[in-house]
């Protein structure tokens, strides 16, 4: 009797979901550790001043996460009742349980930019005037790429322009740099640079660049102290760390530039989404990120098990909108039988769902 084909599942709710390459994972059993609340774990200390070095900034802080390293930057960065300018699509507002309330006292000033990227003019037209009846607006928070904007991201001058605004205005400017490199990397930009426009930056580790878990807060020697104390009242001081900051480096060293296949993959996704009766309008595609809509949140559903039944996940991302994001993981086989997959639903799914 013939046996069914098992397949690998695939996986694309996020570049979250990797797991470590033998190289990465030698890399781990290699570690030299030791207790990071002391400072002594060496492991840590070379992945933070790694990282500080490649964005020219002084130094770093690692961390379990991305909400942990944002919410230490904003604790940072202002004074109870002071006011956070970012977009309405930010992470810091949208995906981090409430944090700038909970955490530092602070409101917040969304504005409507474009797919989550807003202008210098936008900035200044929400700087609030010194008065005692509003909150002071202390700092701006830019998020490169912008994850509900599709993977969309800022370019070093139109970062520059911003912190001219920053500055001139006596404003702290801070960075989600969750997916940074892949920005980076599709922009051809130097990281270094960044180290002129932030007073702070978080990377993340664990998306794009598929370590186990991390992210690392940059900034000057000053605010990494301050830094530190904030961390530890957050319970995020580390202990033997060093096996997770061992991920980061080898990480840092070798899957920054493989960034662009995940690119090139999601744009592929993108092409055969176009001519999907199901699929109503697909954000451009600019990293490795796709998002697309549906007619209904009816349809979502029926897509969604529709993928599933073929060992594919995707996330919803609202009532009417699925999210694919490409990583290490996703290989050129799974993009094959994704394509294929797709191909056959609109076929199989046309008359069910539309």
């Amino acid at each position: 009797m013939a046996t069914q084909t098992q397949h690998i599942p695939i996986d694309l709710r996020s570049d979250t979901v990797t797991r470590p390459t033998p190289a990465m994972l030698e890399a781990m059993f290699q570690a030299q550790v030791g207790d990071d609340v002391y400072e002594e774990d060496l492991s840590v200390n070379a992945l933070q001043e790694k990282a500080a070095r490649i964005f020219g900034m002084e130094a770093g802080l690692f961390c379990p996460s991305g909400t942990m390293t944002n919410q230490i930057a904003i604790k940072l960065l202002t004074q109870p009742g002071d006011e956070v300018i970012c977009d309405r699509l930010a992470h810091i507002y949208n995906y981090e349980g409430g944090g700038i309330a909970f955490n530092s006292l602070a409101s917040v000033r969304l504005l409507n930019g474009e797919r989550g990227r807003f202008t210098p003019d936008d900035v200044l037209e929400n700087i609030n005037a010194d008065n005692i009846h509003y909150p002071r607006t202390s700092l701006v928070a830019l998020e490169n790429t912008v994850n509900k904007g599709g993977g969309c991201y800022y370019t070093l001058d139109q970062i520059a322009a911003i912190s001219d605004v920053c500055k001139a205005n006596n404003l702290f400017l801070h960075l989600d740099g969750a997916r940074v490199f892949n920005a980076l990397v599709a922009t051809r930009e130097n990281p270094v640079d960044y180290g002129n426009y932030f007073d702070t930056i978080s990377i993340c580790l664990s998306k794009g660049l598929g370590t186990p878990v991390g992210s690392v807060l940059l900034g000057s020697k000053q605010l990494i102290e301050k830094a530190k104390r904030i961390r530890k009242v957050m319970g995020g001081g580390w202990r033997q760390a060093g096996f997770l900051a061992a991920a980061g480096s080898y990480a840092l060293d070798h899957h920054i530039q493989r960034l662009a296949e995940d690119h090139q993959r999601a744009t592929i996704i993108a092409q055969c989404l176009q001519n999907v009766p199901f699929v109503q309008s697909i954000l451009p595609v600019e990293t490795n990120i796709v998002i697309f809509q549906t007619p209904s949140e009816r349809v979502n559903n029926e897509v969604l098990a529709y993928l599933k039944e073929h060992d594919i996940l995707a996330a919803a991302f609202g009532k009417d909108k699925i999210r694919f994001v490409t990583h290490l993981d996703f290989t050129d086989s799974m993009l094959d039988r994704l394509i294929a997959v797709l191909r056959k639903a609109s076929v199989t799914l046309e008359k069910k769902v539309i």
